[in-house]
C-alpha cells in the first residue's frame, strides 16, 4: 500500500499555478459584465428570457449540481463507503433527471410558472406555496453555506488564511457576478466551470492510479484497509446492513433511488431553474437528460480519487484536523500534482465552489422575489422595483450563506448533512408535488398538511437519531434514506386522510397542471432540428437509463 505524510494542508503553488487562477477570476467577472447588458427585465433576471439552447442549459444543469459540495462530499464518500458511493449518481441522479425531462417539465415549462413554489399555489393553495417557498429559501442558503465552507477549506489549504476571511472572499466573488448579470451570468459561467472541473480532477484521478498501480492496485489495496472487500461493491451485504453504507437494499432503492433522487431532482428549482430558462419545450425536456451523460463517469473524478486518499493517506478520516474525509481532494493535490497542473485542480475546485453557491443564490434569489415579496409584500409594482429587489436579496442570500457557512464546518463529512437537508426538504416536497400531479382529487388542503407533517416528521427522525439517541441507524446516510422513507409515507398518509374531508378543486384550475387534465402541445415552439429522431427526449433517456443499469455490472 502507498501511504504519504499527511501533516499540514498547506499546498505549494508557484507562479503559474496563481497566473491560472488569476485569469480564470477575470474571466468569470468578465462575463458578468458581458451579461450585464442582457439585462432588461425581471424575466432575463431570473430566468435568462428563457431563450437558451439545450446544450447551454444542459452543461449548466450538471455544473449546477457539480459543486464543491459534490466533488469534496462524494470523494469523501469514496473514501468512507467506497464504491458503494456510485448508488448516488447511478440510481440515485440518473432516472430522476430522465423523469424530470420526460415527464414533469412539460408541467414546469408548459404551464409558464417561474418557480417550483408557484406550481404549490397553483396546484394546491397560498399556505403550501408559502411553505414551500420558506423551505425552499432556508434550504438554499444552507446548503450555499455548504459550499462556502468547501471553498474556505481550498483557501485554508492554498493560502493558510483564517477560515472566515476565506469564506468572505469567496463569497464576494459569487456575489459580484451574480448581482451583475443573473441568471445568465450564472449559466454561462457554470458551462465554463464544467470544462475547468473537469479539467482539474482528472489529473488527480490519472495520477493517483498510477501512483497505486492501476484500478487492479487500487482494488487491492482497498482490500486491505477498513473497508475491505465489500468497499468494492455496490449490492453484496445490503439484505441488511452488513456494508459499508449500513443500509439495506430497499433503503437504497426506496429512500435513495425514489424518495431523495426524485425529491432532489425533480423538484429542487435551483435545478428546474435551468430547464425553464431554455428556448423552447424541446429544449426544456432535454435540458436534465443531456446532463445525464457526464453523470454517469462523473464517479471517476470523485469517487476513485477518494479511494486513492484512503489507501495513500496514513490516518484518513479524522474527526476533527487536516485528515478529515472532507480533506481527501486537497490532500491528493497536495502530494501528487506537480507545478502548473496543480494551478488548474485549484482553479478547477474552486469553480465548482461557483457553481454549486451561483445555482443556490439564484434560485434563492428568484423565489424570494417572485414567490415571496411580490406575492405577499408589494404587489403590482414595477417590473424595474423586482428587477432592483432581486439584486437586492442577492446580497442578503450570499450575507447568510456566509453565516450557514459555520454550520457546515461542524461536520467531518459534509455529504451527510447535505443528505440530512435533502431529506428534511426536498422528501416532503417531492411527495406532495407528485402525489398532486398523478391524483387530480387531492385537494390543497391535503397538500398543504401532507407537506408540513412530511417535513416535520423528517426533522423528528433526525432529531431523534443525532441529538436525542430516540433512534439508531447503520450510517447517517442510513438515516437520510429512513428520514426521506418517513417523509413520503407521512406524506401519502396524511393526503389520504384529509382529501376526502375537504373541497377538491374544480377541474377548470388544474388545466395543465395536473396529469390528464389538459394537454401540453410539446411541439408548439419547435424549431428546425428539434423533431430529428436523435434529439427524441424518450430515446436520449432510455440510452442514458441503460448505461446507468450496465455500469454496475462490475461492481456487483
Amino acid at each position: 500500500m502507498v501511504q504519504t505524510l499527511a501533516a499540514g494542508l498547506r499546498l505549494q503553488m508557484s507562479a503559474i499555478d496563481y497566473v491560472l487562477l488569476a485569469l480564470y477570476f477575470i474571466t468569470v467577472l468578465g462575463v458578468g459584465l458581458a451579461a450585464r447588458r442582457s439585462i432588461r427585465n425581471s424575466v432575463d433576471f431570473f430566468l435568462s428570457g428563457r431563450s437558451l439552447p439545450a446544450w447551454v442549459t444542459g452543461l449548466a444543469f450538471i455544473s449546477a449540481n457539480l459543486g464543491a459540495l459534490e466533488i469534496l462530499g462524494m470523494a469523501a464518500n469514496g473514501a468512507k463507503y467506497g464504491i458503494m458511493t456510485v448508488h448516488y449518481y447511478w440510481i440515485g441522479a440518473v432516472p430522476a433527471m430522465v423523469f424530470l425531462g420526460i415527464v414533469m417539465m412539460p408541467f414546469y415549462y408548459g404551464s409558464k410558472v417561474r418557480s417550483v413554489p408557484e406550481y404549490m399555489r397553483r396546484r394546491f393553495n397560498r399556505p403550501a406555496h408559502v411553505l414551500n417557498a420558506l423551505s425552499f429559501a432556508l434550504a438554499q442558503v444552507l446548503i450555499a453555506g455548504v459550499n462556502l465552507y468547501a471553498l474556505a477549506l481550498i483557501m485554508q489549504a492554498l493560502l493558510g488564511w483564517p477560515l472566515w476571511t476565506a469564506i468572505v472572499l469567496g463569497a464576494l466573488i459569487v456575489l459580484a457576478y451574480i448581482t451583475l448579470g443573473g441568471l445568465s451570468s450564472a449559466i454561462y459561467n457554470e458551462v465554463l466551470q464544467f470544462f475547468v472541473i473537469i479539467a482539474g480532477l482528472l489529473p488527480i484521478a490519472i495520477i493517483g492510479l498510477v501512483k497505486v498501480g492501476g484500478l487492479h492496485g487500487l482494488f487491492d489495496a482497498v482490500r486491505q484497509t477498513k473497508l475491505g472487500d465489500p468497499g468494492l461493491h455496490t449490492w453484496a451485504g445490503t439484505g441488511g446492513s452488513d456494508n459499508p453504507l449500513g443500509a439495506p437494499w430497499w433503503g437504497i432503492v426506496f429512500g435513495l433511488g425514489f424518495v431523495l433522487s426524485f425529491g432532489y431532482w425533480t423538484t429542487n428549482f435551483a435545478e428546474v431553474q435551468r430547464g425553464l430558462s431554455a428556448r423552447n419545450m424541446s429544449a426544456a425536456r432535454r435540458t436534465p437528460i443531456i446532463a445525464a451523460y457526464p453523470k454517469l463517469v462523473i464517479p471517476f473524478v470523485t469517487v476513485i480519487p477518494g479511494l486513492v486518499a484512503l489507501v495513500t493517506v496514513k490516518g484518513l478520516g479524522a474527526g476533527t484536523g487536516d485528515l478529515q474525509y472532507n480533506n481527501a481532494i486537497p490532500l491528493l493535490m497536495r502530494d501528487f500534482l506537480p507545478s502548473g497542473v496543480l494551478g488548474i485542480a485549484v482553479t478547477g475546485l474552486l469553480a465548482s465552489f461557483m457553481a454549486g453557491m451561483a445555482a443556490n443564490v439564484s434560485g434563492f434569489n428568484t423565489v424570494f422575489t417572485y414567490d415571496i415579496w411580490q406575492e405577499y409584500v408589494a404587489k403590482d409594482r414595477p417590473d424595474a422595483y423586482y428587477l432592483k429587489v432581486g439584486r437586492l436579496i442577492t446580497v442578503v442570500g450570499v450575507l447568510i450563506g456566509i453565516g450557514t457557512a459555520f454550520i457546515a464546518a461542524g461536520y467531518s463529512n459534509i455529504m451527510d448533512y447535505i443528505q440530512a437537508l435533502f431529506s428534511l426538504f426536498n422528501a416532503p416536497l417531492f411527495a406532495a408535488f407528485i402525489i398532486g400531479m398523478f391524483w387530480k382529487r387531492m385537494t390543497a388542503w391535503a397538500g398543504f398538511w401532507g407537506l408540513l407533517a412530511g417535513t416535520l416528521a423528517a426533522f423528528v427522525t433526525y432529531a431523534g437519531y443525532k441529538w436525542f439517541g430516540w433512534f439508531s441507524f447503520g450510517s447517517d446516510l442510513d438515516e437520510s434514506f429512513w428520514g426521506a422513507g418517513i417523509a413520503f409515507v407521512v406524506v401519502t398518509i396524511v393526503a389520504l386522510i384529509v382529501t376526502p374531508l375537504t373541497r377538491s378543486k374544480p377541474e377548470s384550475e388544474l388545466d395543465g397542471l395536473v396529469y390528464g387534465i389538459g394537454r401540453h402541445d410539446l411541439r408548439a415552439d419547435a424549431i428546425a432540428g428539434d423533431t430529428a429522431w436523435y434529439r427524441s427526449p424518450v430515446l436520449l433517456g432510455s440510452g442514458a437509463l441503460v448505461l446507468a443499469a450496465l455500469f454496475y455490472l462490475p461492481f456487483l
